[in-house]
């Protein structure tokens, strides 16, 4: 995505992430954020957040104020891309709307994430991560935990996966459009439609039969020994998703649990064969059934906690974790790029110290001459 430049109105959730994926396809982003005066008033991340916005650029300019508001039109008049976050109708009533960009850029893209979409009546109801899974089913067909409520899933899928890779194959899918069309637009990235596609199996499965899947209603949702995890020796768990007989006869083989090679889904036999399980697991530490099961063809993986996944040997070949240099911060390592097609940098990566800008050399870039630049400036417009 080189030659692309973005123009990312969001700090947090699905349209920073989506900002985050595109800027490590190559994309040039800068962040628009609210001028140091009003600061306050947005969540301002810790400064290891989203990858600490490596590659980015950062300007702050008041949005409300008309000269801020000019500014920031001569940024969309150079720029492919703008991705906002606000509410329903909050860009309309700052002169900011599709329409509005257009007049200064016709084939300008806006991308407009929220949680339930442009229309409809929850448009304007307030939301985060968990809302949006629990609108969209996902939370109800994961397994319960032992209150029996549903699950709180340990990282953000509805803004990472529904949200943020959603609006970005969306503005990806939209540059190729307008490359054939010479046209902008408008997309209306809902976060609650996105998790409706993570949750499509079970959507579409009571669309087509009537059927009304739910936690263990399947061999996906934990119905079947099978495709579960346990408990080890030592405390820590390891995941089983043997579904194919051949994996699962190789599992029972390791196990010593031949006896149940025929009932892999016979509804009768599965609290016994779950309890069998559980017990077999229970006699070694996870770290030795790892030594072991995974590479005998058993589609079995330990659950890592974070401070062991980032010492895996097989992420550590995978080189999925970078050297990062802060200019206050000092020296930490983090998530690389690593989706397929980003580019791996070399060398540590210097990330920036976001209690400054860029905003000079921008508007510079776009023919502001530094007497203009000053007085905004001075008069608190940008920062």
């Amino acid at each position: 995505m080189h030659g692309v430049t973005i123009l990312d109105l969001s700090t947090v959730g699905p349209a920073t992430r989506c900002a985050r994926v595109l800027s490590d396809y190559g994309a040039r982003v800068i962040k628009v954020g609210v001028p140091p005066s009003k600061m306050a008033l947005q969540t301002q991340p810790a400064f290891w957040s989203y990858s600490a916005n490596r590659g980015m650029e950062q300007t702050r300019i008041d949005l409300k104020a008309p000269d801020g508001k000019a500014a920031f039109l001569a940024l969309v008049a150079k720029a492919d891309v703008v991705i906002e976050s606000y509410r329903p109708g909050v860009m309309k009533k700052l002169g900011l709307a599709f329409e509005d960009l257009q007049k200064t850029n016709p084939q300008v893209i806006l991308c407009a994430t929220s949680g339930f979409g442009q229309s409809g009546p929850a448009a304007r109801q307030a939301g985060h991560d968990l809302n949006y899974l629990a609108s969209g089913g996902y939370l109800h067909t994961s397994n319960r935990r032992g209150d029996g409520g549903p699950p709180i899933p340990g990282a953000t899928v509805a803004d990472s996966a529904a949200g943020g890779m959603h609006a970005a194959m969306a503005i990806m899918a939209a540059l190729l459009r307008r490359a054939q069309t010479g046209e902008g637009e408008f997309l209306d990235v809902a976060v609650a439609d996105g998790v409706l596609w993570l949750t499509s199996l079970y959507v579409d499965q009571h669309l087509a039969t009537g059927e009304n899947p739910g936690p263990g209603h399947d061999v996906l949702t934990g119905r079947y020994a099978c495709y579960d995890t346990y408990a080890c020796a030592d405390g820590k768990w390891i995941s089983v998703g043997a579904i194919e007989g051949q994996f699962f006869r190789n599992l029972l083989a390791l196990l010593d649990l031949e006896k149940w090679a025929e009932d892999q889904y016979r509804d009768e036999a599965q609290n016994e064969m779950r309890a069998d399980f559980a017990r077999v697991f229970a006699t070694r530490d996870r770290d030795d059934w790892c030594a072991e099961l995974p590479a005998s063809d058993t589609c079995t993986a330990p659950v890592y906690e974070i401070n062991e996944l980032v010492e895996d040997p097989q992420f550590q070949e995978r080189e999925a974790f970078v050297q990062a240099e802060h200019p206050t911060e000092g020296s930490f390592r983090q998530l690389a790029p690593v989706l397929a097609g980003m580019d791996r940098p070399d060398g540590p990566i210097r990330v920036p110290d976001w209690s400054l800008t860029n905003t000079d050399a921008l508007l510079t870039e776009i023919g502001f001459a530094e007497s203009k630049i000053k007085d905004l400036r001075e008069r608190g417009i940008i920062g």
